[in-house]
């Protein structure tokens, strides 16, 4: 329903019938919320082009009856237009307004969609990304009823600002002392301005990356803020070996605006076409799990979740721990990162799964950017 809020509140906006304080309040908010301004910006859009539509649709009735009378009273002769002829005369006469009618079909067509995807359970298939979405915009949109109505009091407070991101991957910590935390390679190649983490109480912080290497797909990043609190000893431990095959694991990371759980084993030694570097996973995974850790029942970090096979549901690709290894002895190369320690005895051991879990989660982080 926040969508349908954020509609019918852009629609009054734009034909004038807010009072003035609200149109203050709103516009206020637009300039304060980049995110809410490109959706009423699109929206507008949206709106504009739905009106030029029927204007270019009136317009082309008026052709077509100007010319049937021609027609009709013999100043255009139609019978030297057959076959192929036919078809090119139309399309001059009308390519532009098919052109329009193409772009609202889509837009109409995005607006369905989405409208079908919030209010129809089980749809999953192919509709996964646009999910994902959803989710993340329904986060910023249910606030916007509350924000409206109460605008002068956010505007004196003094909280940190948020990182309007364009992409949502995991990444997990490994040394407390230096705040490192793993994650894919790939991941920073979506980040090229700015960089943050975000903890599960929905916190974030600057961060910058201190190793990234393509070879193997692992960056690791040091959080440089200096609001974020030093956490407790890391409860798992980073395996120089590797899973054995069938080994019971699960996975934590931030395919949505919540830490998700997922449990699997390990179905296969190697990655895709027999790469040493990676071991394969029988569990799911989606976008944004890029980096989640994959820890066995030990508490033993084991793998890196990086990729999925895209024809194979549950086939899942994890970059083996070992590889964690090598990038710390790079990165211990480097003077000031000498006193980085990894924690040896995990306090995981012999505890059921969802005190793991608890105890885990405070070190699982969502990698956001723009």
């Amino acid at each position: 329903m926040e969508d349908l809020l954020l509609m019918d509140t852009v629609e009054r906006y734009v034909k004038g019938e807010m009072d003035a304080v609200e149109r203050t309040n709103f516009e206020d908010l637009r300039k304060n919320n980049p995110a809410i301004d490109q959706s009423v910006v699109e929206h507008i859009y949206f709106l504009n082009e739905i009106e030029k539509y029927g204007r270019t649709k009136r317009l082309k009735h008026t052709l077509n009856e100007t010319f049937l009378t021609l027609t009709d009273q013999g100043i255009i002769k139609t019978n030297s237009l057959e076959g192929k002829a036919i078809v090119v005369y139309l399309w001059n006469r009308y390519k532009k307004t098919i052109g329009v009618a193409a772009s609202i079909a889509i837009i109409v067509s995005i607006v369905c969609a989405s409208i079908i995807s919030i209010f129809s359970p089980g749809k999953q298939n192919n509709i996964k990304p646009l999910v994902e979405k959803l989710k993340e915009q329904d986060d910023k949109y249910k606030k916007l009823e509350k924000q409206i109505g109460q605008l002068n009091e956010i505007n004196q407070q003094s909280e940190k600002p948020r990182l309007e991101s364009k992409f949502r991957a995991t990444g997990f910590m490994i040394d407390v002392n230096n705040n490192f935390i793993v994650t894919n390679a790939h991941v920073l190649n979506e980040a090229t301005h700015q960089l943050i983490i975000e903890n599960n109480k929905g916190e974030q912080f600057k961060a910058e990356p201190v190793y990234v290497n393509p070879d193997n797909d692992l960056a690791i990043l040091r959080i440089i803020d200096n609001d974020f609190k030093k956490l407790p000893p890391i409860p798992y431990s980073i395996k120089k070996t590797n899973a054995s095959l069938g080994e019971q694991v699960f996975i934590l990371g931030y395919p949505k605006q919540e830490v998700v759980y997922g449990e699997g084993y390990i179905s296969a030694e190697n990655g895709y076409k027999m790469d040493t570097i990676y071991c394969q996973l029988s569990t799911l995974a989606n976008e944004g799990n890029s980096g989640s850790p994959v820890i066995n029942k030990n508490g033993e970090l084991v793998g890196v979740v990086s990729s999925m096979e895209a024809n194979s549901e549950g086939v899942v690709y994890a970059i083996k721990s070992s590889n964690i290894y090598s990038a710390l002895n790079q990165i211990k190369k480097i003077k000031e990162n000498e006193s980085i320690k990894i924690t040896s005895k995990p306090s995981l051991k012999n505890c059921d799964r969802v005190s793991q879990i608890k105890k885990v989660e405070d070190y699982v982080f969502m990698i956001k950017g723009n």
